[in-house]
């Protein structure tokens, strides 16, 4: 086969069953893979981004804009969901665009994943830290200088310890097994949502409709300025299906869990504007806690501990689903010959990739501790949005391609759906800064070194490697065209 016609080989769908068997062991259910992808979802988007967009963008019209976010966000979650149900497998947006539109495709957002994920790993924690930072000094304890920040975040700063602990704790979490991770973050989200709840609940009985006038100070604009932040607060469940081979009866459960956990989230995060809104005049908040502030002016400041715990507890479940995605990406990666296969190894006992799971932890303990990442920022939310984009496009594609493939869900109005989240991510893309497009192209240009001098050659789908998977792929094509 020619240079161009290898590149773009596709990974027969088929071979998931050959590759699960003696891979991860398949523990967690409905209600524990909702868990993990809420645990992406309901973070830091309740306890500060509401109120932020609220205060700079879209006043009480914050509202609409988690409105028009989640619209947009379903379109993807719809096309995650159909491939969810058709190859549950591990690696998500990595794995369904290999499938569907090539090895070089599937490579370049593999690639786009394991620095997306791990930069979230590493910001999130940043944040955790300074919310316990903020608890520790309401209960009369002062930590040293030194230990809270990275060098040149403030005077006397020298490494942010406290991020860098969290990110090997949930490495240590992740190293137990996938049953005791699972169990470690569906307590966790359960206890988070309980706060949400208390702290909705409390701010309701406090709500004045006045605030909510003039409903929309910065104009239908502002509204939807305000959207293209809050799309990032909305977005969790990719990581969730990650964890595809992890999950019983995955076929079955995974669609249900996206759509479950995004129609949970949605509620939550338009009852936290309402109330928040309510209780508080939008140019009054305190866009550094802006729940707290909000719950201060209506007399209800002894609630701000809980906040902040709930800060800590809410964030601290991104991370986890984040480490978990990434490392699950560079495992179904490794296992494909893209990346050395010694990563593609699993725990004789507990089966899970420590191989890749301690490297996962420490890279963002590093980056977490050292750098002030929040360029790193930028670059998560450029990855995340490149892959909505190929799954979208690898939906419509491989309907093409494949139609006979039995599929457990169906995205509805196809190519529609696809197409409103290719055209809301390209929009989000076009409004980032250029020096995140370049230094975006700088990692993808370094990925495609990668994979010219070690994945194209080691390969799973080579034929030098498997001629037996390449014959019956020339067989399906002469059958049923490209697959």
């Amino acid at each position: 086969m020619s240079v161009a016609r290898e590149i773009f080989r596709r990974k027969p769908v088929d071979s998931s069953e050959e590759e699960s068997a003696g891979g991860l062991r398949r523990t967690m259910g409905l209600w524990q893979l909702v868990a993990l992808s809420l645990g992406g979802l309901v973070g830091a988007g309740v306890f500060s981004l509401a109120g932020v967009v609220a205060h700079e963008d879209a006043g009480p019209g914050v509202m609409l804009s988690f409105l028009i976010a989640i619209i947009a966000s379903s379109a993807a979650a719809l096309c995650y969901a159909e491939f969810a149900g058709t190859i549950p497998k591990a690696g998500s947006a990595y794995t369904y665009s290999y499938a569907a539109l090539g090895e070089v495709v599937g490579w370049a957002i593999g690639w786009d994943l394991l620095l997306e994920y791990t930069a979230i790993v590493a910001v999130v924690a940043i944040a955790v830290s300074g919310y316990f930072s903020y608890v520790l000094e309401g209960i009369g304890i002062d930590l040293p200088t030194w230990m809270l920040g990275a060098p040149g975040t403030g005077a006397g700063h020298r490494v942010d310890l406290l991020a860098a602990l969290l990110c090997l704790l949930l490495a240590f979490v992740l190293s137990r097994g996938t049953k005791e991770s699972a169990r470690f973050e569906t307590i966790l989200v359960v206890v988070k949502l309980g706060i949400v709840a208390l702290v909705v609940i409390a701010g309701a009985f406090h709500i004045s409709a006045g605030n909510y006038s003039p409903f929309l100070p910065y104009g239908l604009g502002g509204a939807f300025t305000g959207a293209a932040t809050t799309f990032f607060a909305v977005y969790g469940y990719d990581a969730m299906s990650a964890a595809a081979e992890e999950s019983a009866e995955a076929k079955k459960v995974l669609p249900k869990a996206i759509v479950i956990s995004l129609g949970i989230a949605a509620v939550i995060y338009l009852l936290v504007c309402v109330v928040l809104l309510g209780m508080q005049d939008y140019r009054r908040i305190d866009v550094h806690s802006p729940f707290s502030s909000a719950l201060a002016s209506v007399g209800l400041g002894g609630l701000g501990m809980v906040v902040a715990v709930g800060a800590i507890i809410g964030i601290t479940t991104s991370a986890f689903a984040n480490m978990l995605a990434v490392s699950r990406v560079w495992y179904s990666m490794s296992r494909d010959g893209l990346l050395p296969r010694y990563f593609a190894r699993n725990h004789p006992k507990r089966q899970v990739p420590t191989r890749v799971i301690w490297p996962v932890g420490i890279g963002s303990a590093v980056i977490a501790g050292f750098l002030p990442i929040r360029e790193a920022a930028d670059l998560t939310n450029i990855g995340i949005l490149m892959a909505f984009i190929v799954v979208a496009v690898a939906v419509v594609v491989m309907r093409r391609t494949r139609p006979d493939l039995p599929r457990a869900f169906r995205t509805p109005l196809v190519p529609l759906v696809p197409a409103i989240g290719v055209a809301f991510s390209v929009w989000l893309i076009s409004n980032l800064d250029p020096i995140t497009w370049l230094r975006f192209a700088g990692w993808m240009a370094l990925g495609m070194v990668v994979y010219a001098l070690f994945g194209y050659r080691n390969s799973q789908e080579s034929p030098d490697r498997n001629p037996d998977r390449a014959e019956r792929s020339q067989d399906r094509e002469r059958v049923t065209g490209p697959s």
